[in-house]
């Protein structure tokens, strides 16, 4: 199997992409992964050690005076677009991209699944719908195509088909990730996100199935952890905090802040700093929450992709609204979350279209319940009044509600969290997902043949499908 993401790690999707492929790798799949690269923060090479890994570098389009238009080398890509549009960064939003821009992005990825041989894997395991698809149409067409749905493409759908004349190039674009879509045997999808993909993509619902993602229990699970020692390191010691135009570690806090985060329950909020988190909303509802609390409460913003954000920065927020007790931790790995876990009471996930919430499941298999807007992914995962909270997506007074809640009843945010830990082991562990997924991709390769797994997953109607989209090829 060639697996391939366009991007360079960050976010959650890279999260997901390493490790379905660690645990394919450990079921047995010969696995190769082509994946985008940059050096220091997004070296894939770092991020995916253990996997057979064909990395593509950015590092030197990034150099260069025009990062798309970049004179390729092998090993190496035009900088990567983006399902974001953020002004001024150098990574452009897909639908503002001309054709020639389009077609140098395909020749310089097929040029990399040449390079592993694509044209000879059993079936290719796409992630997210990007030039890469076309390039494996160029470089392998008679080989099945799995893709995987991260949520961000659809995101970028939706607001091509909200305004078409948006960007440039924005029907353009969505047509070409509908036909994509279409080339695919299967389409893996969070289930929050299955509806919505039926109708975006114009795909008869039994194409789609449903897979959450998960955690490794070996690493997501309770731990005790020394709670003003972690803090210490990763706000006073080791910071790496950042404001808008500043390096990672440019905020920074002393021991008062310490003394703030052991007084009382710690919120934590763990995620990029994009429009769709809602992170003003948050702020707005944390300040106005905090005299209805019976406790004082810290919140801290783990995340923050070093020089990215959308809107408002965090640091820009917590000046404007003067509240105090908002900690900025910056970018950690996902390694280092259970500790960081540990020290905290409560999780806190305002996003408005989160299709699913992995951060949600790795708190629940901690034993920190979660505070949620309810739709899409969060709806899935948390039973409201059993296993967490959920509240009304953008709701500020319902968001303060339910962080209010958490906090004056500690014994219910402890009964919470047990029943968390039990949901998180009964249903979202990796390596049993890995097998469903397994399933999927044999499936798909050899579709209804012996060498397919008798366990193999189809996936089950979904019933009504949205409106047909407007994009279909």
């Amino acid at each position: 199997m060639v697996s391939g993401t366009l991007f360079f790690p960050r976010g959650g999707s890279a999260f997901v992409t390493r490790a379905l492929c660690r645990a394919l790798a450990d079921a047995g799949v010969d696995l190769t992964l082509v994946a985008g690269s940059r050096q220091g923060l997004g070296d894939a090479a770092g991020f995916y050690a253990g996997i057979d890994l064909h990395a593509v570098d950015f590092t030197p389009a990034l150099d260069a005076a025009d990062p798309m238009g970049f004179a390729t080398a092998p090993g190496t890509a035009p900088l990567q677009p983006s399902f974001e549009d953020r002004p001024g960064a150098p990574d452009r939003v897909f639908a503002a991209l001309d054709g020639a821009a389009y077609a140098h992005q395909v020749e310089a990825w097929a040029r990399e699944l040449r390079a592993v041989d694509a044209a000879a894997a059993d079936v290719l395991y796409l992630h997210h719908l990007t030039p890469l698809n076309a390039a494996a149409a160029r470089v392998a067409p008679e080989v099945p195509v799995v893709g995987h749905l991260h949520g961000t493409e659809l995101l970028l759908l939706e607001a091509i088909a909200a305004r078409p004349d948006r960007w440039p190039h924005g029907p353009e674009w969505a047509r070409r990730l509908c036909t994509w879509a279409g080339r695919c045997r299967r389409m893996v999808v969070a289930p929050g996100n299955q509806e919505r993909a039926i109708g975006l993509l114009d795909l008869e619902p039994d194409r789609f199935v449903a897979v959450p993602n998960g955690f490794d229990p070996l690493v997501f699970r309770p731990l005790e952890a020394d709670r003003r020692a972690v803090w210490r390191r990763v706000l006073v010691d080791e910071p790496r905090g950042w404001r808008p135009g500043e390096e990672p570690g440019s905020v920074r806090y002393d021991e008062r802040a310490l003394d703030a985060l052991e007084r009382g329950p710690v919120i934590v909020y763990v995620g990029r700093f994009t429009e769709t988190k809602r992170l003003p909303l948050l702020l707005e509802a944390f300040a106005g929450a905090r005299a209805r609390m019976d406790a004082p409460v810290s919140l801290v913003l783990v995340g923050g992709h070093p020089g990215e954000w959308e809107g408002e920065h965090p640091a820009q927020t917590i000046e404007r609204l003067g509240v105090p007790d908002v900690l900025l931790a910056g970018w950690h790995d996902q390694s280092e979350l259970p500790e960081l876990l540990a020290a905290s009471d409560l999780l806190v996930l305002p996003s408005v279209r989160e299709s699913f919430g992995q951060v949600i499941v790795e708190a629940m298999a901690c034993g920190v319940p979660a505070v949620a807007a309810g739709s899409l992914g969060p709806a899935q995962i948390i039973d409201d009044g059993e296993t967490g909270w959920l509240f009304g997506v953008d709701d500020p007074a319902g968001l303060a509600d339910a962080l209010v809640d958490a906090v004056n009843r500690p014994a219910e945010r402890l009964r919470r969290a047990r029943r968390a830990e039990r949901a998180a082991l009964d249903r979202f562990t990796w390596p049993a997902l890995a097998l469903r997924l397994e399933a999927i991709l044999a499936d798909a390769a050899h579709p209804g043949g012996a060498s397919a797994p008798a366990s193999r997953i189809r996936a089950r109607p979904s019933g009504d499908a949205s409106p047909p989209s407007p994009y279909r090829a």
